[in-house]
């Protein structure tokens, strides 16, 4: 129920479309009450995709989606966007356009589904008792370590358009707006807070870094150069909350962007074995998994673990629009951000919808909204390699698409997957 995948071609056991839009329909009059029902759907869902991967590999040929989803709620950490294989590599990759990655629609789960605290009861974001959501970039950038100007100011400048935009129905962000929670509706309403330029030296590695994993991550050959574990992610956070005398509460997400070079994992100690739940950034080992994760500290902070974008890989996975086009497409000419500004937009959608990872908006098989349409771009602009599909207060930026229930009942469930609200009519 964390994870992003992306695999369509997984065969994960669907509900009648009859019995999913009655239970849509009831849940729109009522969904708190459908907490325990959906529990049991997620549950059976999550069955069923165990049985469809049990002989999936888990060495970097090929990502066990599920697998990540198992290491996630063992290590209590969420929201996973799983790596794509690149375009022209072998493994699971994204399904044909028009499509969605999962087993939609979304269902709301309630209190009853939450086993892991913090819990918060199927709250979620940007609603009008918690007012506006401020996006807070923490870009943590020590000395030594690899960060541009234009990276950070390209990302800010993306995340100021998206609050400029607040309210209107041309963005992504629009598309949250049809769901809600047990403290209400859901109204995109984003503030920029203070944009952080972190220059805290880095801890000592929690995680092992593999000597084999420091060359040939990055596109240009580079590899890591330390490794950090989830708890150490946690604990800057934290660090720069309270430095900048900011709170751990529902109108707050705190996004924290990595340096080149450094590899993170769920847990602390060795990243060459899965045995224990570990699963880290794309690397040489059976561990390589995600791009990027959201979660809710013990402390009630919102967070996201932003790493530094990894595409165009020797090792053959990506966290890019080359695994669904020939080439990376980079409409700002800016790689590595505009690479970045996409697990962004996935992450921040997510945590709305459901902020402690446990309660929130699922489908039968744990997908989020975002995991729904993750590597789903729809209709693009531009030329070849600077393709865009948000025009983001006069910024082009491509973006997945995020999961309507609306497009996806009119549809018949054969689409879902919007860029904005105003193509839900």
């Amino acid at each position: 129920m964390r994870t992003k995948a992306r695999q369509g071609s997984f065969a994960i056991g669907h509900i009648s479309w009859g019995l999913l839009l009655t239970l849509l329909a009831c849940m729109k009059k009522a969904h708190r009450r459908w907490s325990v029902v959906v529990a049991t759907v997620l549950a059976a869902g999550s069955l069923l995709v165990v049985a469809t991967q049990t002989a999936t590999s888990s060495t970097p040929s090929s990502i066990s989606t599920q697998q990540v989803r198992n290491s996630a709620h063992r290590a209590h950490v969420s929201g996973v966007l799983v790596a794509a294989v690149t375009s022209n590599g072998k493994g699971h990759k994204p399904p044909p356009e028009p499509a969605f990655n999962g087993t939609p629609p979304l269902f709301f789960r309630g209190r009853a589904g939450c086993v892991s605290p913090p819990c918060l009861g199927g709250n979620v974001l940007m609603t009008a008792s918690t007012g506006p959501l401020v996006v807070v970039p923490i870009f943590w950038n020590p000395a030594g370590w690899p960060m541009t100007s234009s990276y950070k100011n390209l990302i800010t400048s993306y995340l100021a358009g998206v609050a400029k935009m607040s309210g209107q129905t041309q963005n992504v962000y629009s598309v949250a707006d049809e769901y809600s929670g047990n403290n209400g509706q859901i109204h995109y309403n984003i503030q920029l807070g203070p944009v952080i330029n972190d220059t805290d030296p880095l801890p000592a590695d929690g995680c092992t870094l593999e000597a084999k994993d420091t060359a040939g991550i990055y596109a240009d050959g580079s590899g890591y150069n330390a490794c950090l574990d989830d708890a150490q992610l946690q604990t800057e956070v934290d660090n720069v909350a309270a430095a900048n005398s900011l709170p751990h509460d529902l109108a707050h997400i705190y996004v924290l962007y990595l340096p080149k070079g450094v590899e993170s994992c769920f847990l602390p100690g060795e990243t060459t074995s899965t045995a224990d739940g570990q699963a880290c950034t794309i690397n040489h080992q059976p561990t390589a998994a995600y791009c990027a994760y959201h979660n809710n500290e013990l402390n009630g902070a919102v967070y996201a673990n932003l790493a530094y974008p990894i595409y165009v890989s020797p090792v053959g996975f990506t966290c890019g629009s080359d695994a669904r086009f020939p080439v990376l497409e980079s409409p700002n000419g800016n790689p590595d951000a505009d690479t970045e500004i996409s697990p962004t937009s996935h992450e921040i959608n997510e945590a709305i919808t459901d902020p402690d990872t446990e309660t929130g908006w699922y489908d039968s098989s744990g997908y989020e909204n975002g995991d729904e349409c993750a590597y789903i771009y729809g209709a693009t602009n531009g030329a070849p390699g600077g393709y865009f599909n948000q025009v983001i207060n006069g910024g082009h930026f491509l973006t997945q698409m995020e999961f309507s229930n609306n497009v996806f009942a009119a549809s018949g469930g054969k689409a879902g997957c919007v860029q904005s609200a105003s193509q839900e009519h």
